[in-house]
């Protein structure tokens, strides 16, 4: 046996192992290709400010209804910590049964937050779910006027004004927010609101709350929303 095939076959190794040790680095990016992506989107992405129009079209056709205005963290577009602030007003005269007029006006305050349940969640439209704790404490004033007295066949009024009153609610919210241009988005919501607490004088019920709306009614309420992301 000669040493001839030995030396070329010990050859033949080393060459393609220095070629494997060339083309090496040229394979890693490719290696790349196979692995899971890094999510490199910041924490932190901003916040956004809206405005509802529903209660504001209630109010202006209506006797009750409610001015709100909201801020909404970013936070890697999946957590978005809220916090709502509106304030509620009713003017409200029951001409068919009791003829007793309904007024108040009062802040009201949400604290909650959403979470974007979209699987792509870093794109633009999102759906999300939350809730919300929500709190008001306002005056009413309760008139009767015209009251017929029974016994001197006369007509008198009578008021109760400056009641003291608040409530405590809970709520879930289901909604959409779709990018229209730029900074802008419209958003659409429901709600179901669940009352924990309330303080009426002991006089019963109050006919709206602010911020909850009327207490036999509004138990699912609906908002759509202007936002402006900043």
């Amino acid at each position: 046996m000669t040493l001839r095939p030995y030396i070329c076959t010990s050859i033949s190794r080393l060459t393609v192992s220095l070629l494997l040790l060339l083309a090496l680095p040229t394979l890693l990016p490719a290696q790349k290709m196979f692995r899971l992506e890094k999510d490199t989107i910041p924490f932190f992405r901003g916040f956004s400010l809206s405005f509802d129009l529903v209660g504001a079209a209630k109010l202006l056709f209506g006797d009750h209804g409610e001015y709100e205005g909201a801020l909404r963290i970013n936070l890697h577009d999946q957590w978005f910590p809220i916090v709502e602030v509106g304030v509620g007003r009713a003017n409200h005269n029951d001409d068919e049964v009791t003829h007793i007029t309904y007024k108040t006006t009062a802040p009201y305050f949400r604290v909650g937050m959403d979470w974007n349940i979209l699987r792509r969640k870093h794109q633009s439209n999102r759906l999300y779910a939350g809730f919300r704790y929500a709190f008001t404490a306002y005056k009413a004033d309760i008139i009767r006027d015209n009251l017929p007295d029974p016994v001197w066949k006369s007509k008198a009024g009578f008021g109760i004004e400056g009641l003291s009153c608040s409530q405590h609610w809970m709520e879930l919210v289901m909604g959409i927010d779709a990018k229209i241009y730029g900074p802008f988005h419209l958003g659409w919501s429901v709600r179901y609101k669940r009352r924990l607490h309330h303080s009426d004088v002991n006089i019963g019920q109050m006919w709206y709350v602010p911020g909850f709306g009327i207490y036999d009614k509004d138990q699912f309420a609906a908002n759509f929303n202007v936002i402006i992301d900043i």
